[in-house]
């Protein structure tokens, strides 16, 4: 008897701060970054089959790449390395409801999703963070997918307690490219975050953030300046605090309420009908 396909959730993550503190010696740079995972995300199946195949649906599918550069297939190929013999050809569909190339880590996001969902179907008990680092920086937060602080490369996770966070993301439809944002930065040596308080609330963290940054936002704005635009609309539509994700162009305001998150995306849906506009909330 075959086992069941497995389904798991592949969530956005966004970087509600992002301090770049120095860079090592191999050309990674290191970072502090406060980051949360959000109710909207991909999709990620996996299920028995007689040789492996790999799929994609949903609103991005056509910007997927879908040979061996795709993270979902690097990330078969490195769980299958761990245990070759228990590892049965698969079929992975990859239901890609996030935009490319964004700052939400949508490309680490599924590969953990899938290393996650492969460790389950081939009952591979196996520490996933080593691979998924190889993957990318991102990846092992990914598999954590809670709220934390990342800190070095994005390899040392420190969970943290914070409440659900009502969120509007929004991407001007401009794909940023990392690489090129880290070039374009001005200063390596920035201070670290500032302490986060125990229990806070989101209007609380609102308040945090005003006193914390993301050091790429500045030089994303420089390559693409729709950023700025889609940081104005989350402020002009009543979000406590708006800020860019990761190295962009995806933002994120934050809000008081659902109803307030709702409130807002609907506005800017209809004042920007070519962007990306999602309400979500942050998971715990």
């Amino acid at each position: 008897m075959h086992a069941p396909a497995t389904a798991e959730h592949a969530p956005a993550k966004i970087n509600l701060a992002l301090h770049v503190t120095g860079r090592r010696a191999d050309g990674y740079h290191l970072l502090e970054s406060l980051a949360v995972f959000t109710e909207l995300g991909d999709r990620i199946t996996v299920a028995p089959a007689a040789e492996d195949n790999f799929s994609v649906t949903g609103p991005f599918a056509a910007h997927v790449p879908p040979d061996g550069d795709n993270l979902v297939m690097r990330a078969r190929d490195a769980l299958r390395a761990l245990a070759p013999g228990a590892a049965a050809p698969v079929a992975i569909t990859l239901e890609k409801n996030l935009p490319i190339a964004s700052g939400i880590g949508g490309g680490s996001s599924d590969a953990a999703a899938t290393l996650r969902a492969l460790a389950r179907l081939w009952r591979i008990d196996a520490d996933l963070a080593a691979p998924g680092l190889e993957l990318g920086a991102d990846v092992p937060m990914c598999l954590a997918a809670r709220s934390l602080v990342a800190r070095g490369i994005g390899e040392a996770l420190e969970e943290v307690a914070l409440p659900p966070l009502p969120l509007v993301l929004v991407n001007p439809g401009v794909a940023v490219a990392t690489p090129d944002v880290f070039r374009a930065l001005t200063s390596r040596e920035n201070p670290p975050l500032p302490p986060l308080p125990a229990g806070i609330d989101a209007g609380g963290l609102a308040s945090w953030l005003r006193t914390a940054r993301n050091d790429l936002e500045a030089p994303a704005k420089a390559l693409a300046p729709a950023i700025s635009d889609v940081l104005d609309g989350l402020n002009g539509s009543g979000a406590l605090v708006a800020r860019m994700s990761g190295s962009g162009a995806t933002c994120f305001g934050l809000f008081d309420s659902t109803d307030a998150a709702a409130r807002s995306a609907d506005a800017l849906r209809r004042d920007r009908p070519g962007w990306f506009v999602a309400a979500t909330a942050s998971m715990r």
